[in-house]
C-alpha cells in the first residue's frame, strides 16, 4: 500500500474515531442537553454539534470547492444527522482518493479533523457539567471502523467498571468541596487584610 493511500485509510479511521466519540457523547443524552449553557460565551451542545458540522464541511471544500455555511436546523437530532453526513462524505472523498486541492492531508488532519475531535471532548465533558455524565471507557478497545461513520455506532466494548464512574463522582465533589473551600478563604484572606 503507497504511502498517500495509507494516510486516506488513517485519516478514515479518525473519522470513524470521531463519529464514535461524538455518539458516546451525545447517546442517553436527557433532551434538555441540546440548550444547555455552561455560561456566557460557551456554545451549547446544538452549538457545538453545528460548528463542528461547519469545521468539516470547510474541510470538504478542499475537495470540492465552493464554501459551506451550515445555517442552524429545526432540531438537535437534525444538526447531528448533520454532522455524520459530513463525516460520511469526507470519508468517502477519501476512500475514492479524490485530490486536495491547496491542502496537505497532513493539514486536514492538524486543522479541522483535530479541531472536531476538540469539540466532541466538549460535548463528553459538557454531558458532565449538565449532571448526565458519560461512563468512562478504554478507547483501545472501542469498535471503530472507517466503514462505519453514522450515528449507529457500536456499545462501548470494554467500558469501565461500574464502581469506576463512582470513584470519579466522588473525586468530583470533593474537588468542587475544595475549591470552593479555597476561594471562602481567600475572600477572608481579602476582607481582614482590607480592614
Amino acid at each position: 500500500m503507497e504511502q498517500a493511500e495509507e494516510t486516506r485509510r488513517v485519516l478514515r479511521h479518525f473519522l470513524a474515531a470521531l463519529a464514535y466519540r461524538t455518539q458516546k457523547a451525545l447517546r442517553g443524552a436527557p433532551p434538555e442537553f441540546a440548550d444547555f449553557s455552561a455560561g456566557a460565551g460557551t456554545r451549547t451542545p446544538r452549538e457545538l454539534v453545528r460548528h463542528m458540522a461547519s469545521v468539516l464541511g470547510y474541510a470538504r471544500t478542499f475537495f470540492i470547492g465552493g464554501i459551506f455555511r451550515p445555517e442552524p436546523l429545526e432540531s438537535f437530532d437534525a444538526e447531528i444527522e448533520r454532522f455524520h453526513g459530513m463525516v460520511a462524505d469526507l470519508g468517502a472523498h477519501l476512500a475514492r482518493g479524490t485530490p486536495l486541492r491547496e491542502l496537505s492531508l497532513d493539514q486536514l488532519l492538524q486543522g479541522p479533523f483535530s479541531d472536531a475531535m476538540t469539540h466532541a471532548g466538549q460535548l463528553a465533558m459538557l454531558r458532565r457539567l449538565a449532571g448526565s455524565p458519560v461512563a468512562s471507557e478504554n478507547f483501545l478497545f472501542a469498535e471503530i471502523s472507517g466503514d462505519r461513520l453514522g450515528a449507529a455506532q457500536p456499545l462501548p466494548a470494554a467500558p469501565d467498571p461500574a464502581w469506576m464512574g463512582a470513584v470519579v463522582r466522588w473525586a468530583w465533589r470533593v474537588a468542587r468541596w475544595q475549591a470552593r473551600r479555597k476561594a471562602r478563604r481567600a475572600s477572608r484572606d481579602q476582607s481582614s487584610s482590607a480592614g
